[in-house]
């Protein structure tokens, strides 16, 4: 295993002033104290699943929502999307009903959904060893039917969702409060992500992290 690296350049401050990110490899050499896993791109290919349910609700509304903006704004709850989009486009859509929406639609593609192997192993090779928690963005419930869908819900200790916390990601609240259910200290636990905004929330959390899409196959 290579050593650790920052996110960062080597030996600076973070963008804020903070300390900067660690970065780790995958697989880790060793058994962490406690891992906190991003579920939406990291445990599960659900991504473009979410892009056809943002999709399947925009387009009857002609609010524009390209490809490219919608993996940048990866780890974001629907909420906040909906709210940015409608800053971008001046719309005033409900971005409560509008989010809700969203999520109902997805949750019919959820038998669909598609494991990340090598991510799965992870956890797998930990569970029993440390506590492990899910955090992201998407709803609490709808996070819940797709670990169950992909047959390893029960691997995990906790399951935080969008609106178990005050504000999503980058903000560090979901894997903070991951940490404190699992009862786990911030700079031992380790963050599986996919997404710049997971992995800024992590920086803030205190946490070091895996970028999970620099050992996954391009053409996943």
């Amino acid at each position: 295993m290579n050593p650790a690296h920052s996110i960062y350049a080597p030996n600076t401050a973070a963008p804020d002033g903070g300390s900067p990110l660690v970065l780790l490899n995958m697989p880790l050499a060793s058994i962490p104290a406690a891992a906190i896993f991003d579920c939406d791109g990291t445990l599960a290919d659900t991504m473009p699943l979410h892009y056809q349910a943002w999709r399947e609700t925009l387009d009857p509304l002609g609010v524009p929502f390209p490809e490219e903006l919608f993996y940048l704004w990866g780890g974001v709850t629907a909420r906040e999307i909906i709210e940015r989009l409608n800053i971008l486009h001046a719309r005033q859509m409900d971005p409560a009903g509008l989010s809700i929406e969203k999520e109902e639609t997805y949750s019919r593609l959820i038998p669909l959904v598609r494991p990340i192997e090598s991510v799965i192993a992870e956890a797998r090779r930990f569970f029993g060893h440390c506590p492990l928690a899910v955090a992201s963005g998407g709803r609490h419930e709808v996070v819940e039917e797709t670990l169950c869908s992909l047959g390893i819900r029960e691997l995990f200790d906790a399951v935080v969702g969008s609106e178990d916390v005050r504000h999503g990601k980058p903000a560090p609240d979901v894997f903070l409060t991951a940490a404190a259910r699992i009862g786990a200290a911030p700079d031992g636990c380790v963050v599986y992500e996919d997404a710049p905004a997971g992995l800024e929330a992590a920086r803030r959390a205190g946490m070091r992290a895996v970028d999970i899409t620099r050992f996954l196959p391009v053409d996943r």
